[in-house]
Formats: structure tokens, sequence, C-alpha cells
């Protein structure tokens, strides 16, 4: 088996990345931080998965530790790999909310159920613990010889008593009973009596709900009240236009000194009266008698006056006096004199009385003149009398009398839209009043919903919690099963795979320490020694080097008994693996891994120095670099 290709779309650091990997030794260079950790880990999320953890414990667990520093709706990713000849693609999605796993096989074209005895074909019939601990080799974490010590005994001591690192018997049953009780307290005996007490609650909220007083009016209300809005605006438009139409109307009226129809009658009838006042004191005046009476008046009152002087001195002889005398009417002259001056001051007065008529007609035609000009020059533009001027000052007044009755009846329609918007307001604070009970309502109703939404995410919670009593009752049975069949079997196990172990890792030991050490050891307690050509070495008196080339040459060969079955073995991933050796110790083992293992090899290392050793020993590599 190999690895192919990675694609990472959302991991970590890494967006849309591709490391494509080759045959035989592929060393992975990067700087610290460049996220060597980051594909080593993605490797194995794609072989095993990632789950997430529960708790505090998820807090730094590998799921959240490694979700995409951008868009974490794309935490996935595929492992092309190849394996009997055929090329396969493992496509993952570790969202919680979105988990999905797809194995499609490339060289038949069709996508493969990820059944398990598949994908323990594919990985060599490890499971994740072991591929932890056999073929995914990390640098040792022990600080000093004594820790390397214990690390190197318990390895031992688990391979030796299990063949397999993550199973020690007697660890295990502790770690079962911990589980055990772990599990009892996290049990909750009362969720079935809150789930049934809290399902009444839920019936009876939901009752109160469906009454019809919480039936959602609210819209009807406030597209009525939104109508009625709407129907004010109208008519307060159509007002506002009413208004102004009224207000230039009567500045017109005002600007020709009218203020109603009656104002303009009477103005109207007045100049009419006044122009036929004026045709009849025109007529009048123009007669010429008048004048010419007047004058003969002053001459006759003239000639009377003389006559009467003439007589009144000629005495009681003069013609008339005689004349009356022969009548036999004695008419003395003083008398004669008295009838002529009466007579010629009836005169006089006749002929004043006769032009003073006359200058009195000319005063009212000039008075009629002046209001008739004035009134035609006003609304006609021109002072000119006559019967065509006065038919357009009556056309003129009618149309002020027309704009008066449009602007009474604008202001009707003024008054009536003042009502109907005072009928609509009260409509609007109607639906107001409403809309505020209905939102009144409608807020209960959102708390009931609320308090019905809370209920029932306790009941999911609480359906939760009884599944998990079941789970867990399940578990508890499970962890009883397991520690009666571990017991049973570890007899079995520790004589058979111990043996193998040791033979095995005295193999590679040889190897690895370039011929110093051809062996290990292991007695009844458990304690390792070295074989050298001369002695037995403790464990304890090697160096801490040698100690980590030791638990490199065990771990391998737990690697081989592990997939010694399979038909082909996984690739050996190391992640800074040999930041302890010396120049000497990793030029020794990277000659004996070339050797040592057939398989692929993937070393992730941030120095330069095994690419330069492997270059200057000729060992064939690839180089990638991140």
């Amino acid at each position: 088996m190999r690895f192919i290709e990675l694609h990472i779309k959302g991991f970590g650091k890494f967006h849309d990345r591709t490391i494509t990997f080759q045959n035989g030794l592929n060393v992975v260079y990067g700087k610290n931080e460049a996220g060597k950790s980051t594909i080593h880990t993605f490797i194995r999320g794609m072989l095993f998965g990632i789950q997430p953890m529960r708790g505090k414990a998820s807090r730094n667990d590998l799921y959240n530790k490694y979700e995409p520093w951008e868009n974490s709706g794309t935490y996935e990713g595929a492992l092309r790999l190849e394996h009997g000849g055929h090329i396969y693609r493992i496509e993952r999605t570790f969202q919680k909310t979105k988990k999905e796993f797809c194995l499609i096989d490339e060289t038949l074209g069709k996508s493969l159920p990820p059944e398990k005895a598949l994908m323990d074909e594919l990985l060599c019939g490890l499971s994740e613990t072991a591929y932890n601990n056999t073929i995914s080799i990390g640098q040792l974490k022990c600080a000093t010889d004594a820790g390397m010590v214990t690390e190197l005994k318990n390895y031992i001591a688990n391979m030796n008593n299990t063949g397999n690192m993550a199973l020690n018997i007697t660890k295990a049953t502790d770690y079962l009973k911990v589980q055990k009780k772990e599990l009892e307290a996290q049990l909750v005996p009362e969720a079935a009596r809150s789930y049934t007490s809290l399902l009444g609650e839920i019936k009876t909220l939901e009752r109160e709900i469906s009454a019809p007083e919480y039936e959602n009016q609210l819209p009807a209300y406030q597209q009525m009240r939104a109508g009625a809005r709407s129907q004010i605006d109208e008519k307060q438009a159509e007002k506002e236009s009413l208004l102004q139409k009224v207000a230039r109307g009567r500045q017109v009226l005002s600007q020709n000194q009218f203020t109603d129809i009656l104002s303009i009658k009477n103005y109207q009838q007045k100049t009419q009266d006044v122009y036929h006042d004026y045709q009849d004191t025109k007529t009048a005046s123009e007669k010429k008698s008048r004048r010419i009476f007047g004058i003969a008046a002053f001459i006759l009152a003239v000639l009377c006056l003389a006559c009467g002087v003439y007589f009144y001195t000629m005495g009681d002889w003069n013609p008339v006096t005689d004349f009356l005398l022969d009548c036999h009417v004695d008419f003395p002259a003083a008398a004669v004199f008295a009838v002529m001056a009466a007579l010629s001051a009836f005169l006089l007065l006749a002929g004043l009385l006769s032009l003073w008529k006359g200058k009195r007609l000319k005063k009212e035609l000039t008075l009629s003149t002046q209001v008739l000009e004035e009134s035609f020059s006003r609304h006609l533009g021109d002072k000119t009398i006559s019967q065509k001027a006065l038919d357009a000052f009556l056309a003129r007044m009618a149309e002020f009398q027309r704009l008066s009755a449009s602007l009474d009846q604008s202001e009707e329609t003024i008054m009536q839209l003042t009502n109907d918007i005072s009928a609509l307001q009260e409509k609007q604070n109607s639906c107001s009043e409403v809309i505020e009970k209905q939102q009144k309502l409608q807020w209960e109703l959102e708390k009931k919903l609320e308090l019905l939404s809370n209920y029932k995410t306790q009941m999911e919670v609480l359906r939760s919690t009884l599944a998990e009593n079941d789970r867990i009752s399940q578990e508890i049975a499970a962890i009883d099963l397991a520690r009666d069949t571990m017991t049973e079997l570890s007899a079995s196990i520790r004589d058979s795979f111990g043996f193998y172990l040791n033979k095995t890792a005295s193999e590679l030991i040889g190897g690895i320490t370039g011929g110093i050490y051809t062996s290990i050891s292991i007695d009844e307690n458990l304690n390792a020694f070295m074989n050298t050509p001369s002695k037995l070495v403790p464990l304890d008196q090697v160096s801490s080097g040698t100690m980590d080339q030791i638990y490199l040459a065990l771990r391998l060969s737990a690697a081989k008994l592990l997939q010694s079955e399979a038909a082909e073995q996984m690739p050996l991933i190391f992640d800074d693996s040999f930041v302890l050796y010396d120049e000497d110790r990793l030029k020794s083992a990277l000659k004996w891994l070339a050797a040592a293992y057939t398989g692929q090899i993937i070393i992730f290392t941030c120095h330069q120095r095994e690419a330069q050793m492997l270059t200057a020993n000729q060992i064939p590599y690839t180089l990638i670099t991140i």
C-alpha cells in the first residue's frame, strides 16, 4: 500500500492544498509551524476519521484543534492511495452537522460501500490505536533517561503481555472499573419522571395556544389601518389642493374688492344703475333748450325790469296805464312796476334754476363717468364707456360669480373632506387600539411559544438523556463482558505474541544500532537487556539516543507483526522523530530504514540534514517542501 496524493480542502491552516507522494522514501520538509503535524494528523483523520469529544474534553480535542482557520464549512479533504493494484480515493467531511465518508475505486470507476471488512483490508488490519503506536511515529516525549526507560519498559510489557500497545490487561481492567463507575455516575434516574411531567406541561400549553383569542388578526387590522391612513393621506392631499384653490380664488376676489357672490351682484347692480344714470344724465345734459331757456329767461328778466323802471319813471301816464284806463282798469305805475319787477324776478329765477340744473347734470355726469371709468378700467383694462364695455363688464362679473360659486362649492367639499378625515382618523385610532391589543396577545402567544419551545428543547434533552441512559447501560454491560473476555484471553495472547515480538525486535536492533547491540532479552520480571558480543547491558545503562533507537525498532517490530497477515504494508510515517539523533545515529537510522522497510516511508522534518544525508549516501528519496 502507498499514499499517492492528499487534497486538503480545509484542515487547520491549510485551505485547498494538494500534496503528492512517491514510492519509496519521501522527505516532507518545512520550518517550525509550517504545518507538518497538521498534514500528519490529516492523514490519520482520512484513514480513521476524527470524532469530536464531549464536555470539557472537547476544548482541546483534535476536532477543535484542527478546525479550518478560514471557512469552517470546508472541514474536509481526500486521500488517494494504491492497494492491491487498485487506486482508491477516500473522501471525508469532518463537520459535526455534515459527516460524510466516501470510498471510490478509481480503477473500476465506481463508489464502494465503506464496509468494515474493506477498510480493514486497506488499513492492513491496523486499528487506530495500533496505527498510532506502531507505524505513525513521533518524537519521544520523555525528557530524561529515567523517563525513557519507563517508557520502554511499559511498551515492552504491554506488547509482551498482549501483542498490542492498546491493551494492558491489568491497566485495562482497572481502567474499565473506573469507566464503569463513571458511567454509573452519569445515569440520570429521574429523567423518566421529568419527561412525563414535561409532556403534561406541553399538552396544557398547546391547548392554551390553540384558543380562538390567540388567532392572529394583526395583519388584517394593520392592513385596515394602512388603508385608513392611505385614504386620510389622499383626502388630506385633496383638501390641501382645494384649500390652495380657495385661497387663490379668495385672493382674486379680494383683489377685486369682492367678498362673496352677493357683493359681486351688488357691485354689478350698482354699476348698471350708474351706467343707466350716466346715460340719462348724458342725454339730459346734451339738450340745448335748457341753455337757451336760461339765456332767454335772463334777457326777458332784464327787459321786464327795464320796462318796469321805464313805466315807473313815466309815472301814471305811461302807455300801459293809459291802456288799462281805457279798459277801465285803474293800475297805477307803481303797481305796473311791481308786476314787471316780479315778472323779471321770476324769469331770472327760472333762468338761474335752468342753468343750475344744467350744472348739476354735468356734475352728475362727471361723477358717473369717473365711477364707470374706474370700474371698466379695473375689470376690463379700458375705461371707454359704452354698451359694449358694459356687456364685457357684465360678462366679467358673471365670471366672478361663477368663481365665487365654485369657491363656495369647494368650501363645502373641504368641509365634507374634513368630516371624512375625522371619521377615518377615528377608524385609524380604533384599528390602532385593536392592533395594540392584538400585539399584546401575540406577545403573550410568543412567550407561550417560547416556553413551549423551551419545554420541547428540555424534552429533547431528556429524550437524549433517556437514550444516553440506555447507551450507558449497554456500555456498562459491554464493560462487564469485556473484563470477563480480557481475563480469559490475556494468558494465551501473552504466550504467543511476546515470543515473536522479542525475536523480530532483536533482528531489527542490530541493524539500527550499527551492530553495537545484536538483540534484546526480556526476563520474567520484564527487565530488558541489550545483548553485546561480550555482555548483557541493562536498558537503563544505555544512552538516551540508543533508547530512542530501541524504541523505534520495537515499534517497527510491532508494526511488522500486526501486519504479518496483510498482503501489503502501510506507509511508515515519522513526524520529527530524529530530533535527538546525532549525525552518526541519523545516518545509520536512515540507511537502516531504507533497507529494513520495503513499504513507503514518509519523514516529516524541520531540518534539512535528513535530505542532505540521504543525498550524500545516494539513497533515493523524494523531497516535498511545504
